[in-house]
């Protein structure tokens, strides 16, 4: 057992270089750094799974946004959880399971403010990356809050086998919607259909367009994007009056290497009075405990699924999010088990 005056050594994953499009190998590079030991207030954590998120892509790049851009020749971070070895903090003792932000990495030094302990007893700890964690509560702050859904009304959500994604299909379909989902292949769709309860869904590569019309021909109600792209002008046409468009996120423009156009269609917002508004999960914590107080009890009874596709290996981390920034074949939450 590490003791708290040690140090260890820990291989990590750095950015390498800022990508011009699409990431690539060579943005990435794998060193080794000594860790340790924690100082007063502080832990050492061995990590054992980290999150890879699509939002990370903007990171790599060198620009102003909600949150400060990756250093080259520095470690990336991001959600990871971990097993304290080491402690300067009596209520966070050895052996705790915590929730951090110092993921790409086997071990990390946390502040006792910025780690969580986590209860693992009835959901499994990746659950707190997911359907517990900010992946969860996104799809509820972007239903509940931003859109402000109600029972009967018409659903779209893109990128419906994602993390986010199949959240929000279920998450709606308790609320009592009709639920619409796109994914990227038809095994996916399927999955959105039968395991997520989403009353029709098809593979976007099939056309949004024509699917919309043909699945909402009296039109939609919301449209929650993960995606951006040729789905948020389809989901624009689809909409019927004062219908809301939630702005999450836009996957399919991230690796663009020059800006993107707008919706061509966007003229149809004035005279159906639509609202498009997006939105950053973090400026809606003060309402986590009532996520949490929702959603954890159907989690843990198995009511609502929070499917998890791991990648296991430190090493193969860049992979796992090169991965999830175009179609894949995953479902669920992407986590990578480092050790």
């Amino acid at each position: 057992m590490t003791t708290a005056n040690e140090t260890v050594r820990s291989r990590e994953i750095r950015l390498a270089s800022r990508p011009s499009g699409e990431p690539t190998g060579e943005n990435f590079a794998v060193a080794t750094a000594e860790v340790g030991p924690p100082g007063e207030g502080e832990i050492l954590v061995k990590n054992t799974l980290m999150s890879v998120e699509p939002y990370m892509r903007g990171r790599m790049n060198d620009a102003k946004s909600y949150v400060p851009p990756f250093v080259v020749g520095e470690a990336l971070s991001g959600a990871a959880i971990g097993t304290v070895v080491a402690s300067r903090v009596p209520e966070i003792p050895v052996g705790a399971t915590v929730l951090h932000d110092q993921g790409w990495r086997e071990f990390a030094i946390v502040p006792a403010k910025s780690a969580r302990v986590i209860d693992t007893t009835h959901v499994p700890p990746e659950t707190y990356l997911g359907a517990l964690g900010t992946t969860g509560f996104t799809a509820w702050v972007g239903l509940r809050i931003i859109a402000e859904v109600k029972e009967g009304q018409t659903v779209f959500v893109s990128g419906a086998a994602g993390a986010v994604g199949s959240m929000a299909v279920q998450l709606a379909k308790r609320w009592g919607l009709r639920v619409i989902g796109s994914a990227s292949s038809p095994e996916k769709a399927r999955v959105v259909r039968e395991e997520f309860g989403a009353d029709a869904a098809f593979d976007y590569h099939d056309g949004a367009y024509k699917q919309l019309r043909t699945l909402a021909p009296d039109g939609i109600d919301v449209y929650f994007d993960n995606v951006g792209g040729e789905q948020l002008e389809a989901a624009i046409s689809a909409t019927r009056n004062h219908a809301r468009i939630v702005l999450c996120g836009a996957v399919s423009q991230y690796n663009a290497a020059a800006p993107p156009p707008g919706p061509r269609n966007l003229a149809i917002a004035i005279g159906r009075r639509l609202r498009l508004q997006g939105f950053i999960v973090i400026d809606h914590l003060a309402r986590f405990r009532e996520y949490v107080a929702e959603v954890a009890p159907l989690v843990a009874s198995g009511a609502l699924r929070a499917p998890t596709t791991f990648v296991d290996g430190l090493d193969n981390a860049p992979a796992a999010f090169m991965q999830i920034l175009k179609p894949n074949p995953s479902v669920g939450k992407m986590c990578v088990r480092i050790g």
